[in-house]
């Protein structure tokens, strides 16, 4: 999937938000491709969602599951970063909130110029109960908002079928 521009400069700064999930190798060459297209800095941005933590029992640490979440955020980065190497301008972000208004926010306060995204990474029973993130960055976005999607064939074997069971059920929930 090549993208044919020809140093446009239409878009300085894209922000390509990561959770590290399986399929996102995809989402990450496409922000790339854009990135070089249009001589672009890429803003990866993990977000650490806490809320996905609420209902642990109170003798569990915060602290030991902050140091989890900023695990995954490290190791989610750092595959930006090895996908990337030395050929994209790259700055990669950490905050912690609810994935869609940080991102949102993110794009607001640090001159953002396109947001690349897949379409869906984790959520499970989550997502069909709240809703898509890609979904909620579309609709409060204050900028452009691509979204890749994220297939089957993107995903290990193991995830694949969790993927497949979540779109099914997603199905008979829509319509």
């Amino acid at each position: 999937m090549a993208v044919r521009c020809v140093n446009m400069g239409l878009y300085d700064h894209i922000l390509l938000p990561t959770d590290g999930s399986a399929g996102t190798e995809r989402v990450i060459e496409h922000a790339g491709e854009l990135a070089r297209a249009h001589d672009a800095t890429i803003h990866a941005l993990y977000v650490i969602d806490a809320t996905t933590f609420t209902g642990l029992p109170m003798e569990t640490s915060w602290n030991g599951v902050r140091q989890v979440l900023e695990s995954e955020g490290e190791t989610a980065l750092e595959e930006v970063e090895r996908l990337f190497g030395d050929d994209v301008a790259l700055e990669t972000h950490t905050v912690e909130g609810t994935p869609s208004t940080e991102i949102v926010a993110f794009a607001r306060e640090n001159d953002v110029d396109l947001v690349v995204m897949g379409t869906h990474g984790r959520g499970g029973i989550d997502r069909l109960l709240l809703g898509s993130v890609a979904e909620r960055v579309v609709r409060g976005s204050p900028v452009p908002v691509t979204t890749v999607p994220v297939s089957d064939t993107d995903l290990d074997p193991d995830e694949s079928a969790e993927a497949t069971e979540n779109e099914t059920a997603e199905a008979s929930v829509d319509g």
